[in-house]
């Protein structure tokens, strides 16, 4: 993160979030194995919400059309620079949509047998290697790859059967 105060709040806030009464361990990965996932994604939120702000202390005081806050939006002949252009909001039903999508994908994820479950989520969801994977659940590579097949699988055609179709458009 580059900043160690940055750093330490979102260990905080991770560690908080865990530990609140509210927090959800359902026990399908280890405790520290979800702690961490609480880390990762408030690290990410972090760094996401860092790169849509600058930092009022790197602006100039002077109004001059060649201030930092002006390089650092617009080019030299005014036009957005491709970082910082505003995207477009999403239009309700396409919100509506992946809300849907992911209430779905999170019932037909928790429907899955437990190792199964588990191998997808540390490889897709926390996005660990195949050999940490391993290492975590004392697996064997093959038997992880089989387990990663047949949760891809079987969430394809859970998510089929539950009425999504392969050329629905979420985005």
């Amino acid at each position: 993160m580059r900043d160690e105060h940055l750093a330490e709040d979102a260990v905080q806030e991770a560690l908080t979030a865990a530990c609140s009464p509210s927090s959800e361990f359902s026990g399908r990965a280890q405790h520290k194995t979800w702690v961490f996932a609480i880390l990762r994604n408030k690290l990410i939120d972090t760094m996401r919400a860092r790169r849509r702000t600058i930092n009022a202390s790197s602006l100039e005081d002077d109004a001059d059309e060649n201030s930092v806050f002006d390089r650092e939006l617009f080019d030299e002949r005014g036009h957005w620079n491709d970082h910082a252009r505003p995207h477009p909001w999403p239009r309700p039903e396409t919100v509506v949509a992946r809300q849907q999508f992911w209430t779905l994908f999170d019932w037909c994820l928790n429907a899955l047998p437990e190792s199964t479950g588990r191998v997808f989520s540390m490889r897709e969801l926390l996005d660990m290697d195949i050999a940490e994977i391993c290492r975590e659940l004392d697996l064997d590579a093959n038997h992880c790859s089989v387990l990663l097949y047949r949760a891809r699988t079987r969430l394809r055609t859970c998510l089929s059967a539950k009425g999504l179709e392969t050329n629905d458009a979420l985005g």
